[in-house]
């Protein structure tokens, strides 16, 4: 029977299970997809019930596989979303959806009551998200349902609600506190006064770090069990776990996020305003991030390329990098420069303000719309890539993982923008799920880590394009 670990990997659309062997290969998995419930205001939401129903019969089934013996199991899901206990620990009230509409009057009157936003976003290292703000919603609640309010015993993180299913012991995890919850004031290193002050701390339940586990029985087998992780701390795992060397993350899909774990330097104005945040990763330590809606912004410019050349919409996959290309952009087209970009915000499309007349080819268009990308690229990654402590940055190399890292012409360019830099696509299987067994790798993996983990391409920058 090999020995493995079980990891529910909780996503707003996919729920997976995987079975990873001691060199976490993944040598078993399901997936499932649930419709969607609503809540007591009619807004969509978790089916919380059909969720912890589909966790506690996987679990019953992958114990009884004959070829496996579960050793561990951990959990990776979904963030800022809390889940309400009662005084039984039954679920009370709903798992709120964090794109929830938030009523002004509630956002105001906290506000006025604890600070002003910039500086409340400034001390708890969190962009002002509303109900992404999971601290926010329970203070909602608090303020708007106060019925509900009443029954709840204890708030969990939604990876913490699914550890509780099964180890029954209440905990809070620093990668759901520390991640844009406004609830961790990061220069105190402790949650923020104005937690305790509405008597929320004593919710929240004591705090732990993701390494550790229970040792729990379920259903007379002996597991050692995880207290769930944030699935984007989760993803930064593997990374962490293969490399020494500092390095920054660019985890690219619908957001490209820039992610220095070696950059603990406080958070300042002008980084909040251009969309950089904290949080604490597994071991408890701040991650510096930086967020940047390039992949939304591919998405909607390749559309409107498909129609101006009249192709097909994923025609861009087929366009090979051209370093002509880019150096005729840039010597004979305003706007090709990596240095246009000055101010905030960095969602604003550059290339969104571009006349398509005037590109020859989809190609020559194509590889602006990189080029332009890329010159917020830069910005956004270069904040979190110094110590602004020094003005120095220890970082030597950069990762791409997601979309972007099987685009050539995005890695040419990357590359080009930090030839100081040693700059890698990154592949990883599953890498949420992976995170979250190796967070827990030294109680049930007696073996070392492998080192193929991750597959790296390097990219070296182009001698005749100096960009």
């Amino acid at each position: 029977m090999t020995p493995v670990i079980a990891i529910f990997d909780i996503g707003k659309t996919n729920k997976k299970l995987f079975l990873f062997n001691e060199r976490y290969e993944i040598v078993w998995q399901k997936s499932e997809q649930f419709e969607e419930s609503t809540d007591d205001d009619g807004y969509p939401c978790e089916d919380l019930s059909k969720l912890s129903q589909w966790i506690s019969t996987s679990l019953d089934q992958v114990l009884a596989l004959p070829d496996f013996t579960i050793r561990a199991l951990n959990f990776s899901t979904y963030g800022a979303s809390l889940v309400y206990l009662g005084e039984a620990n039954q679920p009370v009230g709903y798992l709120y959806n964090y794109l929830k509409p938030f009523p002004d009057s509630v956002r105001t009157q906290f506000y006025q009551q604890y600070g002003t936003e910039a500086t409340m976003c400034l001390q708890t290292a969190s962009p002002a998200l509303d109900s992404l703000n999971s601290g926010l919603m329970l203070y909602r609640i608090k303020h708007d349902k106060p019925q509900l309010f009443s029954q709840i015993r204890y708030a969990l993180h939604l990876p913490q609600y699914v550890s509780f299913l099964i180890t029954g012991q209440v905990a809070s995890d620093v990668t759901s506190i520390g991640c844009h919850t406004m609830l961790w004031d990061f220069s105190k290193n402790q949650y923020h006064s104005w937690v305790s002050s509405e008597g929320l701390d004593r919710l929240l339940g004591p705090l732990s770090t993701s390494d550790s586990v229970q040792d729990i029985s379920w259903q007379d087998h002996l597991l050692k069990v995880g207290v769930g992780l944030h699935d984007s701390s989760a993803a930064l795992i593997p990374y962490l776990a293969s490399f020494r060397e500092p390095f920054v993350l660019i985890s690219t899909g619908t957001w490209c996020i820039s992610l220095n774990p070696f950059n603990e330097s406080p958070l300042t104005v002008e980084e909040l305003q251009y969309d950089c945040l904290c949080f604490l990763h597994y071991k408890g330590k701040p991650v510096k991030a930086s967020r940047l809606f390039a992949g939304y912004e591919h998405e909607q410019q390749v559309k409107r390329l498909a129609e101006h050349f009249q192709t097909d919409l994923n025609y861009y996959q087929t366009v090979a990098f051209d370093p002509d290309i880019i150096q005729q952009l840039r010597n004979h087209r305003a706007g090709g420069d990596f240095h246009e970009v000055k101010a905030p915000p960095l969602q604003e499309s550059l290339f969104r303000h571009r006349n398509l007349a005037d590109f020859n080819t989809y190609e020559e268009a194509y590889h602006q719309l990189i080029l332009d990308i890329i010159a917020q690229q830069l910005i956004s990654t270069n904040l979190v890539l110094a110590n602004s402590m020094n003005g120095q940055s220890a970082v030597k190399r950069i990762f791409v993982d997601g979309g972007f890292s099987k685009n050539p012409i995005y890695m040419n360019l990357l590359a080009a923008a930090f030839p100081e830099l040693e700059v890698f696509a990154a592949s990883v299987a599953q890498a949420t799920a992976l995170g979250a067994a190796l967070a827990i790798h030294r109680h049930w993996n007696a073996h070392s880590i492998p080192s193929d983990c991750i597959a790296l391409q390097y990219y070296a920058p182009s001698q005749q394009m100096v960009l």
